[in-house]
């Protein structure tokens, strides 16, 4: 059902996402652009007042305003990242606002501009409207305009936009009140002129935008409980996706804190190995295979680069290996919560783990037979590289996947990653009918095994430890199950959860971890943990504790049907970055873990 909502008096989760896989936008509940970056995800931010503070943010906005309006009311055509937003004032005056990124297949491959297209309609009264672009530029500075008869130009530092419009040019660079007498197309993109007519043009481009992603929703294979909850959450993990190179980002914003004053404040439009692991996974399970083939094709040029070295954290959405951190300083940030940060630090840390997501996201491609470009001896050989990384690797300090900036340990999560690289290259090696390389990773396999056993078991408390030095509680211990490094019924997994949940479950929620980090002890929880948790209870036996967990999960979800990183357990608020590709997954894994089968309804 469509949700009506008020515009927010200060910045909140209440976004919706629009985009096509190369573009992207969250627009407020105001109806507002608040954040989109230009040409890509990763850019300079045209749109950037969610993080402009509390004040009337000056520029980095496109808002369209209804006079005297009462209420607004927002939602998405059926199955589409297609935002569909209601103004309407007291008198009965109404106005409707479909905004978009077009994308969709033309003569053979995929249309998917660098462009935004919105159509306002006066749909009863006599509504005054007011339409405000302030384009930004170099984060947070006015972008200078020039203009014609039928466009504006926005003059940012690394490329020039265009508005092409139907309405009056006049009353937009004015930013007058107006009447709305008949539908108001515009087309933000590239500074090309627009060929043909507008109104034909956007409303050409809506059908087949929509008729696009209907189709692909169609090819999933969702559950039959929580089906809006999963098509939600696919669609969005898609809009992470940078199509062109098949990177997978971990959010599409910066700098929105973990919690309130924390300085927790990243940036995540960038593909973190890890993240996008989960990503396909997830997506995996719903048969959206497009998804994983393009992300293999990323990861392959990335393994390549590494020439069998070191694999990064992260990388950007182009395969760019240097994303060095900064602090921009014209904007106060998310609520003025500062500092706003762009690029990330943690592409120089050293994360054993991404070995191990490596061989789990690419070792599908050696079995599975719907793929239009399956894995053969050649990537084998590749990958080898990679799990001789892990090989040395898997017992040696790293930082973690929490990314903890001034500790290093041996973490259990980053071994047992590790030990799934050599796990399942042994399983490919068989497939593929080399017989040596069979046993030779799977004896790999099992001395790793051995030796985290060893080193992380705690006799005393009766538990694994998230460190082979330490006796440290962490949710990513529960991750052991789903590489099935343990198995449910495995009293040290059953003693190791007992342990986790009385440590960090904070209500309904969990926390990654109870101790202090470098930035102090954490306050919120992380949403991912919660799910993994919802998970371990499930195959555990506490079905019913689970599907409740589960859908307190749902209820916590923004109007737009999404989640951010983290929430707060004492008062159930969304903070950090959003949409968070770690949230949608955990929504669209327990669906399809805790639904009923279809055999059900038939």
């Amino acid at each position: 059902m469509p949700t009506p909502t008020l515009p927010a008096t200060t910045a909140d989760m209440n976004l919706w996402p629009i985009g096509n896989c190369q573009v992207s936008a969250l627009i407020d509940s105001g109806g507002t652009f608040v954040w989109g970056c230009m040409p890509r995800v990763d850019g300079d931010p045209a749109f950037c007042s969610l993080l402009g503070g509390t004040e009337e943010p000056e520029t980095g906005f496109w808002s369209i305003e209804l006079e005297n309006c009462r209420s607004i009311t927002q939602s998405y055509i059926r199955n589409t990242p297609i935002l569909v937003t209601r103004h309407e004032d007291e008198c009965g005056n109404a106005i409707e606002v479909t905004d978009f990124a077009p994308r969709f297949v033309r003569e053979g491959r995929t249309y998917r501009p660098t462009s935004f297209v919105r159509i306002v309609r006066p749909v009863s009264g006599s509504p005054r409207v007011r339409m405000r672009l302030r384009v930004a530029t170099n984060w947070g500075e006015p972008a200078g305009r020039t203009h014609g008869s039928n466009h504006i130009r926005y003059l940012m530092a690394d490329q020039t936009l265009r508005l092409s419009t139907d309405a009056p040019v006049g009353h937009l660079t004015a930013e007058n009140w107006f009447r709305l007498e008949r539908p108001a197309h515009m087309f933000l993109g590239p500074d090309e002129t627009f060929a043909g007519k507008l109104s034909e043009a956007a409303a050409a481009m809506l059908e087949r935008t929509t008729n696009e992603w209907r189709h692909w929703v169609r090819g999933l294979a969702t559950p039959v409980e929580w089906q809006d909850v999963v098509i939600r959450a696919a669609i969005t993990l898609k809009l992470c996706q940078h199509e062109e190179t098949g990177a997978i980002v971990a959010a599409l914003t910066t700098s929105i804190p973990e919690h309130e004053g924390s300085e927790r404040n990243w940036d995540y439009r960038y593909c973190w190995i890890r993240d996008a692991y989960y990503t396909v996974q997830a997506l995996n399970r719903l048969g959206a295979l497009d998804v994983l083939e393009g992300y293999l094709e990323y990861l392959r040029n990335i393994v390549d680069a590494s020439k069998g070295g070191h694999i990064q954290p992260l990388y950007g959405v182009g395969g760019e290996a240097t994303l060095v951190e900064r602090i921009e300083t014209t904007l106060p940030g998310y609520r003025g919560m500062g500092p706003v940060r762009v690029g990330n630090q943690a592409y120089e840390q050293i994360q054993h783990d991404a070995y191990g997501q490596i061989v789990l996201s690419d070792v599908q491609a050696f079995f599975d037979e719907r793929l239009f470009r399956m894995s053969g001896p050649e990537d084998f050989a590749s990958l080898e590289l990679v799990g001789e990384r892990a090989w040395e690797s898997y017992d040696k300090p790293d930082a973690g996947l929490w990314e903890l900036r001034t500790k290093a340990h041996v973490h259990t999560y980053s071994a047992a990653m590790c030990w799934a690289a050599c796990d399942r290259l042994s399983n490919a090696a068989q497939v593929l009918g080399l017989s040596d390389r069979c046993v030779f990773w799977q004896d790999r396999a099992d001395t790793m095994r051995a030796t985290i056993e060893g080193a992380a078991w705690r006799e005393d408390t009766q538990r694994i430890s998230a460190t082979f030095g330490g006796d440290d509680l962490d949710a990513s211990l529960i991750q052991l199950l789903d590489l099935r490094f343990l198995a449910p019924d495995d009293p040290r997994f059953q003693s190791t959860l007992t342990a986790v949940e009385e440590g960090l479950r904070r209500g309904s929620y969990m926390l990654r971890y109870a101790t202090e980090d470098d930035f102090g002890l954490p306050h919120t929880a992380f949403n991912v943990c919660t799910f993994w948790l919802i998970e371990a209870l499930h195959v555990t036996g506490r079905s019913a504790d689970a599907r409740a967990l589960f859908e307190e999960m749902v209820a916590r979800r923004t109007p737009a049907g999404l989640l951010s990183e983290d929430i707060d357990p004492n008062t159930g608020e969304l903070w950090g970055n959003y949409p968070q590709t770690y949230s949608l997954v955990g929504l669209i894994n327990c669906a399809t873990l805790l639904s009923k089968p279809w055999s059900a309804v038939r």
